[in-house]
């Protein structure tokens, strides 16, 4: 596991690389067949040339051809959605709930921010219990008003003030469990919700470190749809911990 200080220089990379949240600048639904893409087409974006080119999806995946050249796939990528590179702009086929929509980053652009944390509080480093649980499929609410089925399969559980807590992670990301989640810092941190991943699963415990407690994509853009915390995992009390809002 990265030190802290690390991990959140690699968050930082992250954010102000080409392919990061802050460099997107569209999100369009399509439906399946060919569409025209450019700033003057059926499949408008904000800039670039009137016709960027064309996109044909499939149920099977998409291409994209420029005008007068051949057809190029979209790639599929680890811990994302397909890719493909038409300058001066990233493409991905962003699926949420089975349907599809263009996700647009401008490469040009060259993002910087500043994140901002509560001081490092070791308290909130958890050795929390770690339960198996029969999988169950659930349905989550997205910030955009939509919803999104998941499976459920484990409980994280631990102490706090004399009462027992439980988390419930509805994801997974890079093998680790995604806990989506809110607490009363709400408004110092992104009010909608903040993402944990657990750490070193084992022996029936797991690690949660509130430190490395993050801001979802969409604290960072309108073109992202983030998952809203399931029920049980908004919490009345206060945790200092982790980043602050952008």
């Amino acid at each position: 596991m990265l030190s802290l200080t690390d991990h959140r220089a690699a968050l930082l990379v992250a954010l102000t690389a080409p392919d990061s949240w802050l460099n997107l600048v569209a999100r369009i639904e399509l439906s399946p067949g060919r569409h025209d893409v450019g700033a003057a087409q059926e499949v408008q974006l904000p800039s670039g040339p009137d016709l960027l080119g064309t996109l044909d999806l499939t149920a099977t995946g998409a291409t994209f051809a420029r005008p007068g050249e051949a057809p190029q796939p979209f790639l599929p990528v680890p811990d994302a959605f397909p890719q493909l590179r038409v300058d001066p702009f990233l493409l991905e086929i962003h699926t949420v709930d089975g349907i599809p929509a263009l996700r647009v980053r401008d490469l040009t652009q060259q993002p910087t921010i500043d994140l901002r944390h509560f001081p490092d509080a070791p308290g909130w480093v958890i050795r929390a219990k770690w339960e198996s649980l029969a999988p169950e499929a659930a349905e989550i609410k997205m910030k955009d008003g939509s919803t999104a089925a998941v499976t459920v399969t484990h409980r994280a559980t631990f102490q706090h003030q004399g009462k027992t807590i439980s988390l419930t992670p509805t994801h997974m990301k890079s093998g680790k469990p995604m806990f989506v989640f809110r607490d009363a810092t709400a408004g110092e941190t992104y009010p909608a919700c903040r993402f944990l991943f657990g750490e070193d699963p084992s022996d029936g415990e797991i690690t949660l470190d509130f430190n490395r407690a993050i801001s979802p994509p969409c604290a960072f853009t309108d073109f992202a749809i983030c998952p809203l915390p399931p029920p049980g995992n908004i919490l009345p009390f206060r945790i200092e911990a982790g980043e602050l809002a952008p």
